[in-house]
């Protein structure tokens, strides 16, 4: 008996038909924040297992073509867990030559900034990253979101219209920053208090 044949087969009531095609499954885009977690865990697992576990050729090819994906997936979910006091969301598109001029200003940003920041880039063509579009409300490139420590968002900047303006947005995220950091480092320690 063939095996090929034996697969199970599970299609959404509402997808069209199409004769001679093979069975594809696209999950509803409210569940694909989902399928974000699953890869991104499944990306740490497979990333971080030791060398004797090593993957088969075709398995390494096929994460090999995955990489950027789960590289931008991988970088957000290990931003957040780092517990630094901020996360800066940069969402871009390929296509965008503003975000492509950025390049050199984000990683002089991050290299002044990584004690207490981690920036994670989005492309916003992806549609992994559609949940995240959504949830934050992008309807513009470059964008950037500036998350706490639990992943709250504190503030976006606005609609670019020129460098400088993405520049000068980009500006005040990080300086509106500058009171929350120093109330963390400047609260007084209640466990050297004593209770008499």
């Amino acid at each position: 008996m063939d095996r090929k044949g034996m697969g199970i087969c599970v299609k959404w009531s509402w997808e069209k038909k199409e004769e001679g095609k093979g069975c594809r499954l696209e999950i509803p885009w409210l569940f694909q924040g989902l399928g974000n977690v699953g890869r991104t865990i499944g990306g740490f697992i497979t990333h971080h297992r030791p060398r004797s576990y090593a993957t088969s050729n075709n398995e390494n090819r096929r994460l090999q073509s995955l990489a950027p994906d789960d590289a931008e997936e991988r970088a957000l979910a290990l931003a957040l867990t780092t517990k630094k006091e901020a996360t800066l969301i940069q969402f871009y598109s390929p296509r965008c030559r503003l975000c492509a001029s950025l390049a050199n200003v984000m990683m002089e940003v991050e290299a002044k900034n990584a004690e207490w920041l981690n920036i994670v880039m989005v492309d916003v063509e992806n549609r992994s990253w559609l949940p995240e579009v959504l949830h934050y409300d992008i309807k513009y490139v470059p964008c950037f979101v500036l998350l706490d420590s639990y992943g709250t968002a504190l503030a976006k900047t606005g609609t670019p219209a020129s460098r400088s303006h993405v520049l000068t947005g980009l500006s005040y995220l990080l300086e509106s920053m500058q009171p929350i950091r120093k109330a963390i480092i400047h609260v007084p320690s209640h466990a050297n208090s004593s209770t008499t």
